[in-house]
């Protein structure tokens, strides 16, 4: 069973809608931790009703390599397979994407590798744009610049807001997000078994 790490930040709709997942069967995965830098993020609610390995350090005055250095002897000690960020708001360390080459996922609110970065719907508005979405992705040393594995598209509506087109996109998030992962795991362990020489 493949061990997940969380990272969040904030409330954390994906990580809930990853857990709904596991709970209906549709996602072949374990929560190892749930990690925020942000000591009351209402996230942590959540995984503590849950009953989910829970650990809050605040990231206030810390340098970031030494935060993550935090964060890494967590996710060892929990042995985790593969870290999904859902909103979490930090840059990782170079030391942080080299410890997890190539198992590092996040969901980003538009079709990258359109408007990365911070409010994402602020400017598709700007642009202008017709279709905007959801992208996972690999995370690398950019900003939102990691392989892309997975998009779908949300049209602008003439009468959206942000808020509306937020919301929108975010249902889609939740839909695309335990998806990915799961196409990730299998293809993962196809690959494994593809080496050991086994067969289906």
């Amino acid at each position: 069973m493949t061990r997940l790490g969380i990272l969040l930040s904030g409330r954390g709709s994906n990580f809930q809608a990853i857990h709904r997942a596991i709970d209906r069967g549709n996602l072949s995965a374990k929560i190892a931790c749930v990690i925020s830098n942000i000591p009351d993020a209402p996230g942590l609610v959540y995984a503590n009703e849950q009953g989910l390995p829970v650990f809050a350090l605040d990231s206030k005055g810390i340098q970031r390599a030494d935060f993550d250095r935090q964060v890494i002897a967590i996710l060892e000690q929990s042995r985790v397979d593969l870290v999904c960020l859902a909103g979490y708001m930090r840059l990782l360390s170079k030391e942080f994407i080299s410890a997890y080459a190539g198992r590092i996922l996040n969901i980003h609110p538009s079709l990258l590798p359109s408007f990365p970065g911070l409010h994402a719907q602020q400017q598709a508005f700007e642009h202008g744009v017709k279709i905007t979405g959801c992208t996972v992705h690999y995370v690398d040393e950019g900003l939102d610049t990691g392989s892309i594995l997975a998009q779908t598209a949300v049209e602008v509506l003439a009468e959206d807001t942000e808020e509306s087109l937020g919301a929108r996109i975010l249902e889609q998030e939740h839909r695309l997000y335990p998806k990915t992962i799961q196409a990730v795991i299998s293809r993962t362990a196809w690959t494994k078994r593809s080496k050991s020489g086994s067969s289906l």
